[in-house]
């Protein structure tokens, strides 16, 4: 199987810190991937390389194969890119419904596609004409999920979608990657949360300042026993 992404020995800087030193992963078509570390290990900074927001040092980032450096911003979502991008940034004033609406790019203006959504998270198809900014921040979380969603993508990054959340919302919210993925849709999860990280995702990569230390299946990785030493890169 060809990889959907494929990143290669990416290198990023902060002014003169390095916080990517070398970083490599893939993800497949509708595969689930999970990208766990601790704060500040350079989840959200991979993310930021992917969405074009951060210049990669060197090294490629390939969507089927594609170089996405040549790719601007802009066009991300275009090239079939979800980004629920770490804290939510639900638009002000705007209700839950428009909130999804203005990520469509669908012809119908994303009224259907809104429908699937609310499938996905029944939560938001309640409080549809509330503004969003007002939300709880597990159901503001699936908001920011449901607005990446519109725009149909085949690769959906979500970074740490439990930030914040209670462990019974983390785990309402996490659950749904599942069904994400079983519509077809690839997922990289960034996430603090290692044991339910690894309980919705196929393989995973551990980062540790800014390097993969190591490289299973979730599964695998959730039998070890042995997670906070896979968490710190021992």
């Amino acid at each position: 199987m060809s990889a959907l992404l494929e990143i290669d020995n990416v290198i990023a800087r902060y002014g003169q810190i390095e916080a990517l030193r070398g970083v490599s992963l893939t993800v497949n078509p509708g595969e689930a991937v999970a990208l766990v570390g601790a704060n500040g290990a350079g989840k959200s900074t991979l993310m930021k390389c992917i969405m074009g927001m951060l210049t990669c040092a060197s090294g490629r980032i390939r969507l089927e194969g594609g170089d996405l450096a040549r790719r601007p911003v802009s066009n991300r979502a275009d090239l079939g890119i979800g980004y629920s991008p770490e804290g939510r940034r639900i638009f002000p004033g705007l209700t839950v419904h428009e909130n999804l609406l203005v990520a469509s790019r669908d012809k119908d203006g994303g009224r259907a596609r809104a429908d699937e959504i609310y499938a996905i998270f029944p939560a938001l198809r309640e409080r549809s004409t509330q503004l969003g900014w007002v939300l709880s921040g597990g159901q503001q979380q699936m908001l920011s999920i449901g607005r990446a969603l519109m725009v149909r993508p085949r690769l959906l990054l979500l970074d740490e979608p439990s930030l914040g959340l209670s462990p019974l919302l983390t785990t309402e919210v996490l659950n749904r990657v599942q069904a994400i993925t079983a519509s077809g849709a690839a997922v990289l999860l960034a996430e603090q949360n290692v044991r339910k990280a690894l309980s919705v995702s196929h393989r995973a990569y551990v980062i540790q300042l800014g390097r993969i230390t190591t490289t299973s299946t979730s599964s695998e990785l959730l039998a070890s026993g042995d997670l906070t030493g896979a968490f710190l890169g021992a």
